[in-house]
Order: structure tokens, then C-alpha cells, then sequence
């Protein structure tokens, strides 16, 4: 079953460019092994917020950035497979920013229909 792991971490560290580099290491060797258990799909490092998007009587309405303030982004994610919700609450407790900021874990959910390309033989949940 997949799952999105969306990491919640202060931006500061980053955006000042102290990125910590033995925390990439930990990601590098997270990453390495959910690779070797066939368990990873994706993950991205993103940038902080640069617009929220939001149509309003057909029209689309920009605000900058984040509709919400609060000191922690979203900073990344990974789509991990796995065989259920507590080996996904593992991998969370691995991700390095948990330590300091959260991790979110979330069902990935199967809409019938879509094209899903290359990960189309991985198994979705399914709206219940």
C-alpha cells in the first residue's frame, strides 16, 4: 500500500543555507535502503511556498506564499510502499526532521480512472 510521508520542519536552517549534512547522509542512507526493499517510490525536497492559487467566480485569485502562518513548511515528502500503516509509522520515526519538526503520514488513495504510468502496480487505498 503507498504512502505519503509529508515532512513538517522549520524552513530557517535551510533557506540560510546550515543545511545539516548529516542529516542528508541519514536521508541518503534512508533512501539507499528503501530502494533495496523495493519499498520507495519517490521524494523531493521543496522549496518554501511561492504562491497560493485559489479561483474565485472563474477567476484565479494569487496571494504569496502560504495561506497559513506558522514556523514549520511542508520541506518534502516521500511516497513509500508498504505492507501497512505501522511499517509507514517506521519509516516516519527515520526520517531525520521528525526529531525536530513532524512527519505527517498519509493513505495514497486509488481513483478509478487515472493514468498512474510507471506506478500503476502499486497498490492504492481505497475510499471506503
Amino acid at each position: 500500500m503507498l504512502y505519503a510521508l509529508l515532512i513538517y520542519a522549520d524552513p530557517e536552517p535551510v533557506l540560510r543555507g546550515r543545511d545539516d549534512d548529516d542529516e542528508m547522509s541519514q536521508h541518503f542512507k534512508l533512501a539507499a535502503d528503501l530502494r533495496e526493499r523495493n519499498a520507495y517510490v519517490a521524494s523531493e525536497a521543496l522549496g518554501p511556498a511561492l504562491r497560493t492559487v485559489r479561483v474565485r467566480d472563474g477567476r484565479p485569485l494569487l496571494t504569496d506564499g502560504p495561506h497559513a502562518e506558522t514556523k514549520e513548511m511542508v520541506g518534502g515528502f516521500y511516497i513509500v510502499d508498504c505492507q501497512d500503516l505501522a511499517e509507514a509509522e517506521a519509516i516516519a520515526a527515520r526520517i531525520p526532521p521528525s526529531a525536530r519538526g513532524a512527519v505527517e503520514v498519509r493513505a495514497v488513495m486509488h481513483v478509478d480512472g487515472w493514468d498512474y504510468g510507471a506506478t500503476a502496480a502499486r497498490q492504492r487505498h481505497t475510499f471506503s
